[in-house]
Parts: structure tokens; C-alpha cells; sequence
């Protein structure tokens, strides 16, 4: 039996404003949740996960990265000047160039901007990982070539046409399945928060894990009700999420988020007497093996 690795590994962190990110949920209540500044601003992580198994390296998403200008940092206020990620990796034993596949639930700055070098004057950053096939859902990529008015600054300019050049950009749809080492990914289709995302559903041989993406950014997100101001269809990621989480309880799987600061990953639980799925264990931090 061929034992396959979890590891959450951090990206460049972010400020984004909290009402923004809780859509019509009351300050008095997600701030109990994730605390804000003097401006409304709260934390958001870029929360990737590694996953070996045999001879392969999977990167789930790459966070926002460092390749924005610093007026664009200043913008949605991110700390670090270095690419965290290249850090992380290397605290792993890893560069870019080792990682076998970046699976992408979507093309957003803040889950593909990692994919580009950091930011330097007059220079136009290059396409990391060198060797990675990029899995993007086919649907979201035809979105990120010609975004809506609406979504449009949420995507990379240039960015579809790096990926498209390198030759190694394989295109997926809701219902297809990925099958890696001792891994088969099964991929979801969302349309709640943009065309197309793709939540990857990872089956090891001793358990399950579900990367949620943007259908459950952090742990607040579990409650079905909360949804973000940047989701596209409110009441459709509502019930997608619905869906997702009988299913993650039905299979005891590990969820894992990719925005939160301080909850990387949880088990979910359906509580008898609120008639609703909750967490049931939570993690600060992830490095487990199934």
C-alpha cells in the first residue's frame, strides 16, 4: 500500500476587508470569527497544499505570490515582499522545479498568482515550475482569456497565455478524475463563486481529503449560510456547499482551506441537535499521512 503525504504550506498572506469576505453576514457576528483592524481588514492566508505520493509532487493552488507591482501590494495589502511559497517549499526539501503537478481550482490572482516570480522593476515575471503539468477546470480558463466587467481585476492579464505556451496545461471538467501515483482526484464543478472552479476531491488509499477552495475559503465558510461579496451566485454556492459537505461527512474526509489564517484544515460532523453539518476537529497545522 503506497502511503501518500499531506502538508499545508503557506503562501504570501493578505488583507482583504472583512465585509467584503462575509457577504451579508452583520460585523457583530463574523467578527467574532476572524477580528478585524481599525478598517475592517482581516487576515487572509494562502493556505497550499503539498501532497506526495510515490515519485510525484501535487501543489494544490499557489496563493497570491509576489509578483504584484508594489502599488498592487499596497492594494490588498500584502506583507511579505519575498515569495513565501519558493520558502516553503525549500523548508520541505523542494523547489518549483520539483513538483510534478499544480492543480489550480481556478485562476484568480490570489490562488494562481504563485505560479509567477517575484515582482522586480521592468521586468515581466516569469511562469514558475518548470516542470509541472497545470490542471485548470477548461470552463474557468475560457473565463480568465475573457472575464466579465465583474471579475475581471480578479484575474491575471497574460496569465492564460504563459500557461497555454508551456505545453503543459491539461484542461479538466466537473465529473473528471486525475489518477496520480496512489491518488485519484475527483473534480467537482462550482459555479457559485466563479465559471467553472474546480474543487479537487483527493481519495488516498486510507482516507479522503477536499480542498475546498473558494466554496468553503475558511472555517466561518462551513456554516452554510456564509457566503463572500466576490461570490457570483450566492444562493447556488449555498447549495453546492450543501452538496459538498454531506458528501465530506459521508466519507469522514479531511477538508482543507484555503484562506484562513489560523484553521488550516477540519473534519465535519453533522450535529444531531442544530440539524446541520459542523466541524468536528480542527487544525491549526497539517502534515499527516493516508
Amino acid at each position: 500500500m503506497q502511503e501518500t503525504s499531506f502538508i499545508v504550506i503557506r503562501g504570501n498572506s493578505m488583507r482583504l476587508d472583512g465585509g467584503t469576505m462575509f457577504g451579508n453576514a452583520p460585523k457583530a457576528l463574523w467578527q467574532k470569527w476572524i477580528p478585524a483592524d481599525e478598517r475592517g481588514m482581516i487576515d487572509i492566508a494562502s493556505n497550499c497544499l503539498l501532497v506526495k505520493s510515490g515519485n510525484h509532487n501535487l501543489l494544490f493552488e499557489t496563493g497570491c505570490g509576489a509578483y504584484l507591482s508594489p502599488d498592487m501590494k499596497a492594494r490588498f495589502a500584502v506583507k511579505e515582499e519575498t515569495h513565501i511559497l519558493m520558502q516553503s517549499l525549500a523548508e520541505q526539501g523542494l523547489s518549483d522545479a520539483d513538483i510534478s503537478h499544480v492543480v489550480l481550482s481556478h485562476l484568480h490572482f490570489d490562488h494562481a498568482g504563485g505560479l509567477l516570480s517575484a515582482w522586480e522593476p521592468d521586468r515581466e515575471p516569469d511562469l514558475l515550475f518548470p516542470n509541472a503539468l497545470f490542471v485548470v477546470g477548461e470552463e474557468n480558463f475560457k473565463r480568465s482569456q475573457s472575464p466579465h466587467h465583474r471579475d475581471r481585476a480578479s484575474f491575471i492579464p497574460g496569465l492564460p497565455e504563459k500557461l497555454q505556451a508551456t505545453g503543459r496545461l491539461v484542461l479538466k471538467r466537473g465529473g473528471d478524475r486525475l489518477v496520480v501515483g496512489g491518488l485519484t482526484i475527483e473534480f467537482f464543478q462550482s459555479q457559485g463563486h466563479t465559471p467553472g472552479m474546480l474543487v479537487p476531491w483527493i481519495q488516498a488509499q486510507t482516507g479522503s481529503v477536499i480542498y475546498t477552495a473558494d466554496l468553503i475559503p475558511g472555517l466561518p465558510w462551513v456554516n452554510l449560510p456564509i457566503t463572500m461579496g466576490y461570490d457570483r451566485f450566492a444562493e447556488g454556492l449555498v447549495d453546492e456547499k450543501k452538496q459538498m459537505l454531506e458528501r465530506a461527512v459521508d466519507e469522514n474526509a479531511l477538508l482543507v482551506f484555503p484562506h484562513d489564517p489560523t484553521h488550516v484544515a477540519a473534519r465535519v460532523e453533522c450535529d444531531p441537535v442544530k440539524k446541520r453539518v459542523m466541524p468536528s476537529k480542527v487544525f491549526e497545522t497539517l502534515n499527516i499521512t493516508l
